[in-house]
């Protein structure tokens, strides 16, 4: 079948609503973020697209077990082998369905101690049915990197993991909405089958250095 004007939104006629309402958050994430955009544009010319390379999508809530109905409905199951990620500010889970992305979902702590989180703060503002941020998986980090910021991608901090370990992290700058970060893109490189979240060097990265680094410089 020969591209068509309706090619880059194609698999939005599925049959299968789940994969619609996926569809529909990647493209609302890409159209709000620059450097999503650009790494769309680049795997749609080689007819490739950017869903089969998603590593995992993310989610900022008030509430996880609220924020996670419109996906645990169509078959979504929180991920047992992962235990609830608690760190200082907030707290995560992490859901699979074989097949589709996983979700990663965030939430500040209601008591005291997620009072410096900036998570509430942006639920508040942009609601917990956007995506926060998108990775795509890459095969070695520091070469994405390098051909991104040859098409104007700017990264926010250096990469979260050393050579040699089994997860590697980079944010790209975040995009800004009145003065606050919105969306931000993320490159992920794994290896020897690692398919979790946390390790040693990126504790507390789902807080998101490029966002807590854009409001440090604010107050600069």
């Amino acid at each position: 079948m020969s591209p068509n004007s309706d090619s880059k939104n194609s698999y939005l006629i599925s049959h299968d609503p789940l994969e619609n309402i996926l569809a529909q958050h990647i493209d609302d994430f890409v159209a709000g973020n620059q450097a999503a955009k650009i790494v769309a544009k680049g795997l749609s010319i080689l007819g490739i697209g950017l869903r089969p390379l998603i590593d995992h999508i993310t989610f900022r809530a008030l509430d996880i077990d609220t924020c996670v109905n419109e996906f645990i409905r169509y078959g979504y199951q929180c991920d047992e082998s992962v235990e609830v990620m608690e760190y200082e500010s907030w707290t995560a889970k992490v859901y699979r369905k074989a097949g589709y992305p996983v979700i990663f979902i965030v939430q500040a702590y209601k008591d005291e101690r997620g009072q410096n989180s900036l998570i509430s703060e942006w639920v508040q503002k942009f609601g917990d049915k956007r995506i926060h941020h998108l990775a795509i998986q890459v095969d070695e980090i520091t070469q994405a990197i390098y051909y991104l910021e040859k098409q104007g991608v700017r990264f926010s901090g250096s990469i979260i993991g050393a050579r040699n370990t089994n997860l590697r992290q980079v944010f790209a700058q975040p995009e800004e909405i009145d003065g606050m970060p919105f969306t931000v893109l993320e490159l992920v490189e794994r290896h020897c089958g690692y398919t979790g979240f946390s390790s040693p060097q990126t504790e507390g990265v789902a807080e998101v250095v490029s966002e807590e680094t854009a409001k440090k410089r604010q107050t600069e």
